[in-house]
């Protein structure tokens, strides 16, 4: 009898352990799903673009379609540029951006090939008006399940600053942000530092379109702070935005220096020195005459201080020796 007794009490005790046991995996099991549950809230994030919308993540993109140069070349100096899978015509730089897929010319997408690349995000521009063709455009890939974060174009540092700030933040890398703007900041500090003592700063045309069409950038243009910023005066910082001038007003306002960004004419420089009616310039006459990357000089980008450096060195070349 005691040894039946003994039995029904084990057998009593094996299953009360064999319930324990899998009470405790699945409360292991509940704990860990909870453990998920809150990572995916962690993850899932969002970021306001520049048309005041709150683009929503649930994790940090893996691929990205990149519709703007600038943008691009933000993207590579945070460290992602290898998350690139589709980039514009125009993305020149780095080096590796020249082996992304294109899929825009900067002005029209080929909206059919980015949604089959399925990229995480598509970071976009705008020009901030309220008939922005490129935005209406995009609509058709938000409404196709793509998520679409909008960038204003930059027409100043403390843009290109936000534009950085915005990035890294949809990228979750805010420190590399600040420290990107620090290093810009930084290179920009002692560009100014080289000329800060100049006490007659240079007059500058910069021209960014040849003959028979002179276009040159004026008052309120991301130009206009780089040459603020090199200590150098631009001649037609009178007129607003781009603006277009004739040789007469050129040669009346007799600039030092003459820069040009022009890439599309053989040789632009020495076609500026070869001009009619040009040779009472000063900048012609002491052969002032220089050609400057203009990709670094136009782009607002992560080289904005190699733009101002640039100039500066075009102007006051023995200040740089």
């Amino acid at each position: 009898m005691k040894k039946m007794f003994k039995l029904q009490w084990l057998s009593v005790l094996m299953l009360a352990l064999v319930l324990v046991g899998c009470g405790t995996k699945e409360d292991t099991n509940k704990e860990n799903v909870s453990k998920e549950d809150q990572q995916v809230e962690k993850t899932s994030y969002k970021v306001k673009d520049d048309r005041g919308v709150e683009v929503e993540f649930d994790a940090v993109p893996k691929t990205i379609v990149s519709l703007q140069p600038s943008n691009t070349e933000i993207l590579f100096s945070l460290g992602v540029g290898d998350k690139i899978v589709g980039a514009t015509e125009y993305d020149t730089y780095p080096e590796e951006a020249q082996k992304i897929e294109r899929v825009s010319d900067s002005v029209k997408f080929n909206s059919e090939r980015i949604l089959a690349l399925k990229p995480d995000v598509v970071i976009a521009y705008t020009t901030g008006g309220k008939d922005d063709e490129n935005l209406n455009a995009l609509k058709g890939l938000e409404d196709s399940g793509i998520k679409v974060f909008a960038i204003q174009s930059a027409k100043s540092f403390d843009d290109v600053y936000g534009d950085i700030q915005q990035i890294a933040t949809v990228m979750v890398i805010k420190d590399k942000g600040d420290k990107l703007n620090e290093d810009i900041k930084g290179k920009i500090a002692d560009v100014q530092a080289k000329v800060k003592d100049v006490k007659e700063p240079k007059n500058i045309y910069l021209e960014i379109s040849p003959k028979p069409d002179l276009y040159t950038p004026g008052s309120g243009t991301f130009q206009q702070e780089i040459l603020n910023a090199a200590n150098v005066n631009n001649i037609f910082a009178d007129l607003q935005s781009w603006a277009k001038v004739s040789e007469e007003d050129v040669i009346a306002k007799n600039p030092d220096v003459i820069l040009t960004t022009v890439n599309y004419v053989k040789d632009p420089s020495a076609e500026i020195l070869s001009r009619d009616g040009w040779n009472s310039i000063t900048a012609i006459q002491n052969k002032a005459v220089y050609y400057i990357d203009t990709d670094i000089s136009n782009r607002p980008g992560p080289r904005i201080g190699e733009a101002v450096e640039l100039i500066a060195k075009a102007a006051y070349p023995e200040l740089f020796k």
